[in-house]
């Protein structure tokens, strides 16, 4: 596993950046607990074991599954910026890790216009960060590749993970095959299949990541969890 100076090297981020992002998820509780990051493919697999042991982590609108599910509040959510509110009118989540520019504070007042979400603290992060952090922990930058040259917010998310210092991580949810989404009925075609995969790959022998479905174990080699 890189150690904190040589992931700092790989970036051109703030100095403190990883500092605060620590600090921020330390408050929360979720620094030093394994997360079981849940994304929107459909037919997630989520062992009950896994739910008590772990801090859930939804990635944009999977926090309606979880809801539909009665898996109550999100202890993280990972959401862009672009991501339509009506999509999840009712998001609760006691961290919001928000992909944006605007302000902080400007944020919080736009979820004053959104009374039926519940938000307990926000951190922002900005595009270019996203992607610096996903090439310093991925060793390689998914730029050039695919139809977007990004990964999904998924991906993202596990590298901030393992950016900020995470002990587990175990992927719900993962998909390079379904289209369609877990929280609706839509069956969009699944985007970024070639970027998510160029950075799976280079991270699948961690032994920090584990993932619970069966066809991204088989897939990408990411060692599946069984509860032993």
């Amino acid at each position: 596993m890189p150690d904190t100076a040589s992931l700092a090297r790989r970036t051109t981020l703030p100095d403190d950046f990883r500092d605060r992002q620590r600090e921020w998820l330390d408050g929360l509780g979720v620094l030093n607990r394994p997360w079981l990051i849940l994304g929107s493919a459909p037919s997630p697999i989520l062992p009950e074991a896994l739910l008590r042991s772990h801090a859930r982590v939804d990635i944009n609108n999977a926090g309606r599954t979880a809801q539909q599910l009665g898996l109550g509040d999100a202890d993280l959510t990972f959401r862009k910026k672009t991501k339509p509110w009506s999509e999840h009118p009712t998001l609760r989540t006691r961290g919001l890790i928000w992909y944006h520019t605007a302000p902080v504070m400007l944020l919080y007042l736009r979820l004053l216009l959104l009374p039926r979400v519940h938000v307990n603290t926000i951190m922002r992060i900005k595009r270019a960060e996203r992607d610096t952090i996903v090439r310093a922990v991925a060793g390689i930058s998914p730029r050039g590749v695919g139809d977007r040259g990004k990964v999904t917010n998924g991906v993202a998310a596990l590298c901030y993970g393992l950016f900020v210092g995470v002990p587990e991580i175990v992927l719900a949810g993962f998909s390079l095959s379904k289209d369609g989404h877990s929280y609706n009925d839509v069956n969009r075609p699944r985007r970024q299949v070639e970027e998510d995969t160029l950075v799976l790959s280079q991270l699948r022998d961690r032994s920090e990541i584990l993932t619970t479905e069966p066809s991204v174990a088989e897939t990408i080699g990411i060692r599946l969890w069984t509860g032993a």
